[in-house]
């Protein structure tokens, strides 16, 4: 039992609010009270959960000995010896290979984009991470394939081509916020923990966010207003300032109140930050399904 709660840990739970990411093709094409389109979306949500938990399980692997020497990472099971890199392996194997075959039971297509998630997360566990700018731009390719893991789930017809610009900026924001965490607690071991940290400093870095930040204000603004399947009303610019609050709230956590966390994470702990999430998904669900008779 104890080995079974370990696997689970090592899967990291917590982390799976990223695949939320494969809801916006049924959100945004308009299909959310669709059933036939939203029993796929959960399932194909579940596989990503368990695939991810594969990458974490097998990121844990290669990163077992310079996970010991971090200040939060020595904690993980697989660094901490409280599970079997045997029983890791096995999981790995069984969990990886059986969702990739459930997959292809859902959609052939969201199999191939699942299969392109796992081989790109698996190339950043053995080598891409390595590599400066390389690794937050296949961090960010990894929720850009979230979104598109949806669009063949729901056979979407109006999801804007705008919302893979705003999503590839967003994670672009979060691997940099990752990084930039890493490297402040990481401090003078950094460059032992990971190559390409030594390659990053916090100019450089607060330099990127400061460029992604505004391109993402400025692509969502421009998706609220040109995007062909929105009320035309222009009633979505409405969710703009949520966005914007967003993005702000972390750069003062960040610069203000001194956290490491990255984005991903402030979301499970920081209570405005929440807030100010579910008051944009309630105003944009509501807007798509019913502002265009306003």
């Amino acid at each position: 039992m104890k080995q079974a709660w370990a696997l689970f840990k090592t899967m990291r739970p917590k982390q799976w609010t990223k695949n939320v990411f494969i809801f916006a093709a049924l959100v945004f094409d308009q299909k959310l009270f669709q059933w036939q389109y939203l029993w796929p979306t959960l399932v194909g949500f579940l596989l990503f959960c368990l695939v991810s938990g594969v990458v974490y399980i097998i990121n844990d692997l290669v990163d077992m000995e310079k996970d010991r020497q971090h200040p939060r990472k020595r904690n993980r099971p697989l660094a901490a010896g409280q599970l079997s890199p045997g029983l890791a392996i096995g999981a790995a194997i069984v969990l990886g290979s059986g969702s990739l075959a459930a997959a292809v039971a859902v959609s052939p297509v969201f199999a191939l984009i699942l299969g392109l998630y796992l081989g790109l997360q698996l190339a950043y566990s053995f080598w891409l991470k390595q590599i400066v700018l390389v690794d937050v731009i296949t961090l960010a390719a990894g929720f850009v394939l979230r979104v598109g893991a949806g669009v063949p789930l729901v056979t979407a017809e109006r999801f804007s081509p705008w919302l893979y610009l705003c999503m590839t900026l967003l994670a672009l924001f979060l691997a940099l916020g990752k990084r930039r965490g890493e490297l402040i607690l990481l401090a003078d071991n950094a460059a032992s923990h990971r190559e390409s940290l030594q390659e990053y400093n916090l100019p450089l870095l607060d330099q990127l966010m400061s460029m992604v930040t505004s391109s993402t204000i400025l692509a969502y603004s421009l998706y609220t207003v040109f995007a062909p399947n929105l009320p035309p009303n222009h009633m979505m610019m409405l969710t703009i300032p949520f966005v914007i609050y967003a993005l702000f709230r972390y750069l003062y956590l960040v610069h203000v109140k001194g956290t490491t966390l990255a984005p991903d994470e402030v979301l499970l702990t920081d209570r405005p930050f929440q807030v100010d999430l579910v008051l944009w998904g309630l105003a944009a669900i509501g807007i798509l399904y019913w502002g265009g008779r306003l």
